[in-house]
């Protein structure tokens, strides 16, 4: 009898908005695990444009593509709570995390410590944004879209739609 491990990950953040950027991890960490889940944090201390049932509706619409190419289940749930327990709360193993930057990095290295100690059993996993990418961030592309600016290499089609319907 074989011990098969089964690798669910749990890739959190505030998506607001999700950007290609992040469809992108999102596309790499699903080739990784068997299935992932995409956590959208509340997260209201970022002020976020969106509410937080319109941001999982943009990241469930533009990541059904992304599980059909890829042949993996992905899943996604807003969460409120800490990340280990939201992670644990839908059954992952491994936290998969984005970086672009050094700055991201040492950022990432700090929340790497504290959920490490919460809860040691859930590995993170990082993934580098690919180099088209690793300019993009959501505050930059909200305030790019808020001056009026086009925004529409920087997310998907639906995304856009509903930023510029924000802003209207």
């Amino acid at each position: 009898m074989s011990d098969v491990r089964q690798h669910v990950g749990f890739y959190p953040g505030t998506f607001d908005p999700i950007t290609r950027g992040h469809l992108d991890v999102i596309t790499r960490g699903a080739r990784l695990v068997e299935r992932l889940v995409v956590g959208v944090a509340a997260n209201i201390g970022k002020q976020p444009l969106m509410s937080l049932d319109e941001r999982v509706e943009c990241v469930a619409h533009e990541t059904k593509m992304v599980a059909k190419e890829t042949g993996t289940p992905i899943e996604v749930v807003g969460f409120d709570n800490l990340l280990v327990q939201s992670a644990r709360q839908n059954g992952a193993n491994v936290i998969i995390r984005g970086l672009r930057a050094v700055t991201d990095y040492d950022y990432e290295t700090q929340m790497f410590g504290m959920n490490h100690r919460l809860d040691p059993s859930i590995e993170t996993l990082f993934l580098m944004a690919t180099e088209s990418y690793q300019f993009i961030s959501s505050r930059l592309v909200k305030e790019i879209a808020q001056l009026g600016g086009d925004v529409t290499a920087f997310v998907p089609r639906f995304t856009h739609a509903r930023i510029m319907a924000k802003l209207r």
